[in-house]
């Protein structure tokens, strides 16, 4: 491998990780409008952390057992994947209904690291049928997410949720683009 094309997997790994964790900003700007202390804030971007190394592992298992049995059919399977999150992640970002405020503490806490996270399965799964490389791209996508997070909570207790849609638009324009580069190998 040239080092030409490890950075250029590194930036498209962190880019995928930007567009992921875009949804935990959001959100987490939402949640920043609740009272929160800083120890709960930690707590909160790290559970978002180890859920989006978890979610995106699991996929990425199965994605390598999917492209193991059905080779190019599970690339574009993956790809169409991806697809259908960017699109499903833009066209939310333009509802207007309001999210139903989760408490993030306890179970409340793990419901709301599970609904952010959700998407980074199907990533990961995406990413397993691909091949990419799983300690660094979890590592990354944990990382990436879990600052993500507290950067989303920290100006949600500064500020009005009123950059939260274009932060999931965004984001699923990006997960938009990086499926059609997969199917089409852009």
């Amino acid at each position: 491998m040239t080092l030409e094309t490890i950075m250029s997997e590194l930036i498209t790994l962190f880019i995928m990780a930007l567009a992921l964790g875009m949804d935990a900003f959001s959100v987490g700007l939402g949640m920043g409008l609740i009272k929160l202390r800083m120890r709960q804030i930690l707590y909160i971007g790290i559970t978002i952390g180890v859920f989006h190394i978890w979610m995106p592992l699991v996929g990425m298992f199965i994605g390598r057992v999917l492209s193991d049995t059905f080779g190019t059919i599970a690339t574009l399977l993956g790809g169409g994947l991806l697809i259908l999150l960017g699109v499903q992640m833009v066209l939310s970002s333009f509802s207007k209904e309001e999210k139903p405020l989760i408490t993030p503490v306890g179970f409340g806490l793990i419901v709301f690291a599970l609904s952010v996270s959700l998407d980074s399965f199907s990533v990961g799964l995406s990413l397993g049928i691909y091949g990419a490389k799983t300690f660094l791209t979890v590592a990354i996508f944990g990382l990436v997410s879990m600052v993500l997070t507290w950067i989303g909570l920290l100006v949600g207790k500064r500020v009005q949720s009123w950059l939260g849609s274009y932060s999931e638009a965004l984001g699923g324009s990006i997960l938009l683009a990086f499926g059609i580069k997969l199917i089409f190998g852009l």
